[in-house]
């Protein structure tokens, strides 16, 4: 029983508590009815993402639907040169190729923000710094060891880990400071990143804002028919004692 509990409380616990580095969680600004930030997002992710992660399960022509804008600003604006409005987001990486490079295939992240949550993509997004021991020349914050590169290092520029001792005089990682500055501002950089992650959240549940306003009017509907299926129940026992 108690082996249960202890169960059931870890399944409990807030993703941040699982974060593999030293460094907390930084909380994103999630708002789906933002269709500009999703459109900046959208355009951030082909621009760095899509070159090896795909997100099949969203169409552009879903994106043009669903954010209000038009299929030709879709394709211009957003979507790769040479992809058709009702293509998914495929990265034009193949699985032979990703496993020579990275000796794995970078998994698809349709649904990436379901799984590992907005405050955690936002950190880790935010959470590379220089390490030269490792094989990509980077670490991560809340991703110990990543095998993937920071390919937002021109946008961020290079973060280097101020170290501070824990217990039992091991060094953890207290702070990143930029070492070398990026193309944008640390404001500017915090905004294209939660735009990404606000796309990536938008990509993983397409219909939470409609499932969200339906699921009103059916709380309505119960607590209305809870209310007519209590009048009936004094009706029916009214002469019952």
């Amino acid at each position: 029983m108690k082996k249960l509990i202890t169960l059931i409380l870890l399944l409990l616990l807030p993703m941040s508590v699982f974060a593999s580095g030293s460094v907390g969680l930084q909380e994103a600004d999630i708002d789906l009815s933002d269709n500009a930030s999703l459109q900046r997002g959208a355009k951030t992710y082909v621009t760095y993402c899509l070159g090896c992660h795909s997100a099949k399960h969203i169409r552009y022509k879903r994106i043009a639907l669903d954010l209000g804008i038009e299929d030709a600003a879709v394709l211009k604006d957003i979507a790769p040169v040479g992809a058709a409005i009702y293509d998914q987001m495929h990265s034009a990486m193949n699985g032979h190729d990703a496993n020579k490079w990275f000796g794995t295939t970078p998994p698809d992240l349709s649904l990436i923000a379901r799984s590992r949550g907005a405050d955690w993509l936002y950190s880790y997004l935010k959470g590379f710094y220089v390490d030269k021991s490792k094989p990509l020349g980077v670490n991560n914050t809340v991703f110990e060891d990543v095998g993937m590169p920071n390919m937002l290092w021109q946008l961020q520029g290079l973060q280097t880990a101020v170290y501070k001792e824990g217990e039992g005089k091991e060094k953890v990682i207290e702070k990143l400071i930029i070492e070398e500055k990026g193309t944008m501002s640390e404001e500017e950089f915090d905004k294209t990143v939660n735009d990404l992650v606000n796309f990536l959240v938008y990509v993983g549940e397409p219909v939470q804002l409609e499932r969200e306003r339906i699921g009103k009017y059916v709380l309505f509907f119960l607590l209305m028919f809870l209310g007519i299926a209590y009048l009936l129940k004094k009706e029916y026992w009214k002469d019952i004692h």
